[in-house]
Formats: C-alpha cells, structure tokens, sequence
C-alpha cells in the first residue's frame, strides 16, 4: 500500500503563514480577497465578534474589454464606499494564499487611495 503525502502546497503554506499573523478585530477589521478565474470577491470580517461587515464581488456584469484587474479595481472602489458609510477607516489586509501581485495589488491599491489605513 502506498504512504500517503500530505505536504501543504505552496499556496496552503502562504495561506497559513499570512492567517496566523492577520487577525480583524473591530477597531481594524480584516480585509479578505478571493480570486476565482472570473470574479474577485472582498470582505471586510471582524473575527472578534465573528461578523462581516462588507462583501463585494466583482459580480456578473462584465464589460466588454475590461480585465478582471479592472473589475477587481471596481469592485474595491465600491467596497470603499460601503465601509465610509459604515464609519471603518483602518484595515488589516489578507491576501489568503495569493502573491502580493495583480488583482490583489490592484486591491490593496485602490483601497489606500480611497483613504484608508491598510
């Protein structure tokens, strides 16, 4: 009978690492990204009460000739608007199990011109 392997990939090892240092709490509350091949979602979760505050997605409504970086780019400009109206400034990224680069950079970009301490 062949040993089963059970080594994390790369991707699970980034996800672990990133997870035990980032922590929402309500006074900064974590900024989640998750990458489908078609669409990004972002949540904003304040893991002390176990709540969401904010959910985006870059939804069905796809433009012609747009990139899924400028959809992702959208969806954060929304995502900023929901969370002024809900009064919460300063963030705690999560990239989960993604390089720094691409959508998510896009993401983390666009929220910290809107203004916020990420």
């Amino acid at each position: 009978m062949p040993k089963v392997n059970h080594s994390l990939s790369k991707a699970a090892k980034r996800q672990r690492r990133v997870r035990m240092k980032v922590r929402g709490t309500a006074e900064r509350p974590r900024l989640t990204v998750f990458r489908s091949n078609k669409a990004t979602y972002l949540q904003v979760i304040d893991d002390a009460a176990g709540k969401t505050l904010a959910a985006v997605g870059t939804g069905t409504a796809v433009k012609k000739g747009e990139t899924k970086t400028q959809r992702a780019e959208a969806a954060a400009t929304e995502l900023a608007k929901k969370l002024k109206s809900i009064k919460v400034s300063r963030l705690v990224f999560d990239r989960g199990s993604y390089k720094y680069h691409g959508r998510v950079k896009a993401v983390a970009e666009v929220i910290r011109a809107q203004g916020f301490e990420v």
